[in-house]
């Protein structure tokens, strides 16, 4: 769905505000003390398992593109915003053998870390995650993946950036995603950081209201581009990598 601009720029505001914190910044490098080989996005994801009498069962993850996962180190940057007290941000986790830390799903493009030893990682520093999630509720389904056609929509990406300082600052875009052959795929090109972002869109619900939904997240771009690994996708991939764990 192609929105005018004032809708566009409202959505934006609103995922700032609804998911600026489901997202953190990673870094992957050669060794400690080198120079960064490439920054990402990832962001938190729960997916709905089943339910029981005292509610919902969820599993925890953190998503990005495997390309961001490659690194023989890696950082999950932290923020103020995402810690309780904001001084646990002070500083990032630093994983080595970055890459084995995640599932890899590469006929997705896809790495993802269940979050329990991040909360470990947690509370044994005396801090707690203050975290927003891509609910599974916003995960978008088959239907909206569908829904999307060759004629270019909007998308929104949130992403954490790379400032001329190394800094990562919140960053929202408003693109165009359109349907090619069987991917969806960003027109344009996207700057350092954005790769495993989460990539939104809008549909219109049953009852006429705009709903927002997460379509996936970034690929590497290739094409002038970036293909879109969707969570149609995704959610399949998660049960059939964890089926003998569930």
């Amino acid at each position: 769905m192609l929105l005018d601009q004032e809708t566009e720029n409202e959505i934006i505001f609103e995922l700032c505000q609804l998911l600026g914190r489901a997202i953190l910044p990673l870094r992957r490098y050669d060794r400690p003390g080198a120079p960064a080989e490439g920054f990402g996005t990832a962001f938190f994801y729960t997916e709905l398992v089943g339910a029981t009498d005292d509610g919902e069962v969820v599993h925890e993850w953190l998503l990005t593109a495997e390309a961001a996962t490659t690194g023989a180190y890696g950082e999950i940057g932290l923020r103020p915003s995402v810690t309780d007290p904001a001084e646990g941000a002070a500083e990032p986790i630093v994983l080595p053998d970055f890459a084995d830390q995640w599932l890899r799903l590469p006929e997705l493009g896809l790495a993802a870390m269940p979050t329990g030893g991040l909360h470990g990682y947690a509370e044994d520093r005396g801090w707690s995650w203050r975290t927003q999630q891509v609910a599974d509720a916003v995960a978008a389904d088959a239907g909206v993946i569908a829904g999307v056609g060759a004629v270019p929509g909007s998308a929104f990406v949130l992403a954490l950036g790379v400032g001329d300082d190394g800094s990562r600052p919140l960053e929202a875009v408003i693109e165009r995603v359109v349907r090619d052959g069987d991917e969806l795929r960003i027109t344009a090109e996207l700057p350092a950081g954005y790769l495993g972002a989460p990539v939104f869109a809008v549909r219109t619900g049953a009852d006429g209201a705009l709903a927002v939904h997460c379509l996936g997240l970034v690929l590497p771009g290739r094409d002038g581009g970036h293909p879109v690994a969707t969570f149609d996708r995704i959610r399949t991939a998660l049960v059939e990598a964890t089926a003998g764990y569930r």
